[in-house]
């Protein structure tokens, strides 16, 4: 086959190959998008614990978490945003920045990404895992691997005290979403968004860690404990505790995001001056050189 004649094949099986329907284009970006996202950061955690820590430690995951974000919109977000987060979603779609018959499609997709990462997740460390608990799969307890996947309290928090975890976290997820995003404001350009995001998630996961693992993400939280449902380790990944928490990183994001949505906007988003009667402070900030 001559070169012209190949080039002229692959250019038929692409158009052919090609999703013309926008709602389908949009789902399959946030499915890779948060696939991405899940694989990379529950692959940090997998690492690092399934080696006793010899390869990796928490340092290391926690900023695996902000890289993985930074190549999760990378991937995503020239089509959709690279939102690989339903709360996220819920909020644009509040804030009238998504179309709400856009909204299943969006969270369908980053619930199938995440579930389709930790599928392969478990089949890219199937042998660690035996070799680690020995093929007994264990939510808790000094073998317990399901926290690789999903995210449980630490023993000492309550469930309000876990569900207020949540919105914080998620209230300043969005608070800095949107200032990032904000044409209005300092607004990185396109090529630096996704890096601001993964800064922002690294020092979120840094700094609220502790009470809930940062789940903050109910695509992340959620997908996968049901993939451990299914994969051996029991209903004990949504019992625990009578089944008085695995509903918190579901819905605490999701309220924490239109909290911080609604703290964003009264406090900044809602107050830029029009372009023709910028302060001189506008002015001058569109002008500067900003160095480090």
């Amino acid at each position: 086959m001559s070169e012209g004649s190949y080039a002229s094949f692959t250019a038929r099986v692409a158009g052919r190959l090609k999703i013309r329907n926008v709602l389908i284009r949009y789902g399959l970006a946030e499915c890779l998008g948060t696939f991405l996202l899940v694989l990379f950061g529950n692959g940090a955690a997998a690492q690092s614990v399934l080696t006793k820590h010899a390869v990796g430690n928490y340092m290391t995951v926690q900023v695996s978490s902000g890289i993985a974000l930074a190549m999760a919109v990378y991937a995503a977000g020239g089509v959709t945003g690279g939102h690989v987060n339903p709360a996220v979603s819920l909020t644009m779609s509040i804030l009238g920045r998504l179309p709400w018959r856009h909204l299943p499609v969006y969270m369908l997709g980053q619930y199938v990404g995440s579930f389709l990462a930790s599928t392969v997740l478990y089949a890219v460390y199937y042998d660690a895992l035996n070799a680690y608990d020995g093929g007994v799969r264990a939510v808790f307890g000094v073998k317990g691997t399901a926290g690789l996947w999903t995210t449980f309290p630490a023993e000492f928090v309550s469930v309000g005290n876990g569900f207020f975890d949540q919105v914080v976290g998620t209230a300043l997820l969005m608070v800095c979403i949107l200032a990032i995003f904000d044409r209005n404001n300092m607004h990185p350009s396109n090529g630096l968004i996704p890096l601001a995001l993964g800064a922002m998630l690294t020092v979120l996961v840094m700094s609220f860690g502790v009470n809930f693992a940062c789940s903050i993400n109910p695509a992340r939280d959620l997908a996968p404990r049901i993939f451990l449902a299914i994969a051996g380790w029991g209903t004990e990944t949504f019992s625990f505790r009578n089944y008085s928490y695995f509903w918190i990183p579901l819905l605490g994001p999701h309220v924490g995001a239109i909290i911080g949505a609604a703290i964003y906007q009264l406090f900044l988003g809602l107050h830029f001056p029009d372009p023709e009667t910028k302060s001189d402070a506008g002015r001058f900030l569109e002008k500067v050189h900003w160095s480090v």
